[in-house]
């Protein structure tokens, strides 16, 4: 039977990354199926990309502070709940969340939990601060978020187990589902050349391909280091066509801070900053790479690394990338630790490939896309777990 289904989110502005990328894939999916999804969000009703936004959205902001308070939120949810069969909330901590359980705890409307990778483990050893701010909100807040959920959605079995590590007043009902994301849409030929104009010095050369967010958790700063070391080792004439493509939002003060990383590393005329790409550019960003590659710290799933798979590109990634058991069960990619002797293991080993075992990893990389993360899959999955099936 078809679903009326709403998703809480704090904001849909696509800088958000993954989440936002997932909820317009899988309500795409899902409205052919017959389902109508609409979003609650605490952005401002002008902001550009909620008037941009291909899903009907409503605008509770502006909010308050980072947390994302809206006075609106909760007396617009009580009004409007019985025009939707069930709630998804995407993510923690901010009042999109805590909105929905003030608005539905009493009630006979279900929500569910997508916690996105955020009761990770590694943001309680990174930001100890943080990690004691959120103890002093956890027992009245998000812990009584998930508790009253009808499930909290996780994207793989590594985040449920490593989402049980963070605090240890923890009760909910688990649930793991499929995650993905859409097979690339367009010409790719045209689309690499499309990349290729933009960025000519990308021409003929053997890319790596970042993409996503420039931050901390992402492990640029291992990436830098570990492309130097190799670029200096001289292990093979390869190396001279080596280039780093950098595409995600990066003008930050910890963008910053990696740009005059890859200054004082002698790694400028080697690297291509692209800002964040979207449609045909992010696709052609694909098309073009060699390699996929993400060391990152903390990783829920990756969209990213999903995509590169739909393009058919090999991705190397650190063992902190949720999915890095079916990368490497599939032998899609290739996995080692997040550190510099892991990330520059990564590269050593892509170097050491032969090129006709890159073209078998290629073949695995797309067939991996096929039958783990297609969001066709994906949507399935989650329509039975807000089903109760």
């Amino acid at each position: 039977m078809p679903l009326k289904i709403l998703h809480s989110i704090r904001s849909v502005n696509p800088h958000g990354g993954g989440p936002v990328e997932a909820l317009k894939q899988f309500a795409a999916v899902n409205a052919r199926a017959g389902h109508q999804v609409e979003t609650v969000c605490l952005d401002s009703p002008d902001d550009p990309w909620v008037k941009a936004f291909p899903l009907p959205c409503h605008a509770m902001g502006p909010s308050k502070g980072s947390y994302g308070y809206s006075p609106r939120l909760v007396p617009w949810l009580r009004e409007n709940r019985k025009n939707y069969d069930v709630v998804v909330v995407d993510g923690l901590w901010q009042y999109h969340a805590f909105g929905v359980w003030r608005a539905l705890r009493k009630t006979d409307t279900p929500y569910h939990v997508f916690t996105h990778g955020m009761l990770d483990p590694w943001f309680k050893r990174t930001y100890p601060l943080k990690h004691l701010k959120k103890w002093l909100y956890w027992p009245w807040g998000d812990y009584r978020v998930l508790r009253d959920a009808r499930s909290v959605l996780f994207t793989c079995e590594e985040e449920r187990r490593l989402a049980r590590q963070s605090f240890w007043l923890y009760r909910c009902r688990e649930r793991v589902v499929n995650f993905g994301t859409g097979a690339p849409v367009g010409d790719p030929v045209a689309q690499r050349a499309l990349f290729e104009e933009k960025f000519p010095e990308t021409r003929g050369k053997h890319c790596l391909l970042f993409l996503g967010r420039v931050h901390v958790k992402k492990g640029n700063d291992l990436l830098f280091r570990a492309l130097a070391e190799v670029l200096a080792s001289g292990a093979s004439p390869e190396l001279a066509n080596w280039h780093l493509v950098i595409a995600g939002p990066d003008d930050h003060p910890y963008g910053h801070e990696m740009k005059a990383l890859a200054r004082e590393l002698k790694l400028e005329s080697r690297v291509t900053w692209t800002g964040m790409l979207t449609g045909d550019l992010k696709w052609g960003a694909f098309h073009h790479a060699d390699a996929f590659v993400l060391p990152s710290h903390q990783e829920n799933f990756g969209i990213a690394v999903a995509e590169a798979l739909a393009c058919r590109v090999p991705v190397l990634i650190s063992d902190k990338v949720n999915i890095w058991r079916e990368i490497d069960t599939d032998g899609a990619g290739l996995v080692e630790n997040d550190d510099v002797e892991g990330t520059k293991r990564l590269l050593t080993r892509w170097l050491a490939l032969s090129p006709a075992e890159r073209d078998v990893m290629r073949a695995r990389a797309e067939q991996c896309f096929a039958t783990r993360f297609h969001v066709e899959q994906s949507a399935r999955s989650l329509i039975a777990a807000l089903s109760g099936e």
